[in-house]
C-alpha cells in the first residue's frame, strides 16, 4: 500500500473518553462487538451481548456508542482494517497469487461475519463507506502488488475475481485449487501486454 494512502481512522461518532479508564472500557466494549460480529454474524451484536461479553454494566454500552448501529459502525471498521493489514502482510510474505491459502487458513466464521455486514451495507450508508474503504483498499493492495496504478481497471477486474472466489470459498466452501487456477489465470491475463 502506498505511505500516502494509508486508510482512514475508524469513524467514531462521539468524542473519546478523556480519562484512561474510559478509553479501556470503550475499548473493551468494542473488541467485544468485534468478538461477537466474528464468531455470530450482524445478529449477535446487542448491547446486552456487547456489555456481557467485555464484562462491565449493560448502561455502558449506551455511555459510550450512542446507538447500536455506532458500535456496529466501528465494529466492522476494525474488521475491515484488520482484515487488510493482514491481507497485506500476506501478500508482502507469499505474494498476490498465494492469497487461496490465506483465505483458506482463515477462521471461517469471522469472515463470515465480515461478508454478512458488507453485504448489509447495501442497507446502511454508514456501513456503506466502511465497505467501500474495504474495496478501495483491496484495490490498491493489488495494484501495488501487480506494480500498476491503482485506477488500472485491470487492479480492480483481479480484485473483483479474488473477492468473488473469497466469498465462493468461504460461503460454499469450493476447492481451493479451481480458487488458484482461477486467480492465476486473472493475474495473467492482467499482466498479457496490450
Amino acid at each position: 500500500m502506498n505511505a500516502q494512502q494509508e486508510p482512514a481512522p475508524a469513524p467514531s461518532v462521539g468524542p473519546p473518553p478523556v480519562q484512561e479508564r474510559g478509553r479501556r472500557r470503550r475499548a473493551h466494549l468494542l473488541a467485544a462487538a468485534v468478538g461477537l460480529l466474528a464468531e455470530g454474524g450482524f445478529a449477535a451484536v446487542t448491547h446486552r451481548n456487547v456489555a456481557r461479553r467485555a464484562r462491565l454494566p449493560l448502561a455502558a454500552t449506551t455511555y459510550y456508542f450512542a446507538s447500536r448501529d455506532q458500535l456496529l459502525a466501528e465494529a466492522f471498521a476494525q474488521l475491515v482494517e484488520a482484515e487488510l493489514a493482514t491481507t497485506r502482510d500476506w501478500v508482502a510474505r507469499h505474494g498476490l497469487r498465494a492469497l487461496p491459502e490465506q483465505v483458506a487458513a482463515a477462521d471461517r466464521a469471522r469472515q463470515l461475519g465480515l461478508w454478512e455486514l458488507y453485504v448489509h451495507a447495501g442497507r446502511d450508508p454508514a456501513l456503506q463507506r466502511i465497505a467501500r474503504r474495504w474495496t478501495d483498499g483491496c484495490v490498491r493492495l493489488v495494484a501495488d502488488a501487480l506494480t500498476l496504478p491503482e485506477t488500472d481497471p485491470r487492479a480492480r477486474l483481479v480484485y473483483t475475481t479474488l473477492s468473488a472466489l473469497w466469498l465462493e470459498h468461504v460461503v460454499e466452501q469450493r476447492p481451493l485449487a479451481d480458487a488458484r487456477a482461477l486467480l492465476d489465470a486473472a493475474v495473467e491475463n492482467a499482466l498479457r501486454p496490450a
